[in-house]
């Protein structure tokens, strides 16, 4: 399955479209990871513990878009946007989704 960004894939022309396709990903906050987090923020640094979690999320959502382009009969989706967004009542979980367009190349 190819996953492009781009709304068209060079050298390989678009010979069916086969509708929007969507996967989404939930995850939510762990106490302790919020809490070293904020220690990182506040002395500096990355805070690993959230990059793995939403590297997880992202790649989660990206495999449940494609599965559900093959299922469609497709080979291909392009156009691919992510998006995130906190949800919860307050805003403990981060929502992630990958959309696109389904097609065959």
């Amino acid at each position: 399955m190819i996953v492009s960004t781009t709304p068209t894939l060079e050298g390989r022309p678009i010979r069916a479209y086969h509708g929007i396709v969507a996967g989404e990903t939930i995850v939510g906050a762990n106490v302790v990871r919020d809490f070293f987090a904020s220690i990182t923020d506040v002395i500096g640094g990355r805070a690993g513990a959230y990059e793995e979690v939403l590297g997880r999320a992202r790649r989660e959502a990206l495999a449940e878009m494609a599965d559900r382009a093959q299922d469609m009969g497709a080979n291909a989706v392009v156009g691919v946007d992510l998006s995130y967004e906190a949800v919860g009542q307050t805003g403990s979980m981060l929502m992630v989704t990958a959309t696109g367009t389904a097609v065959t190349v």
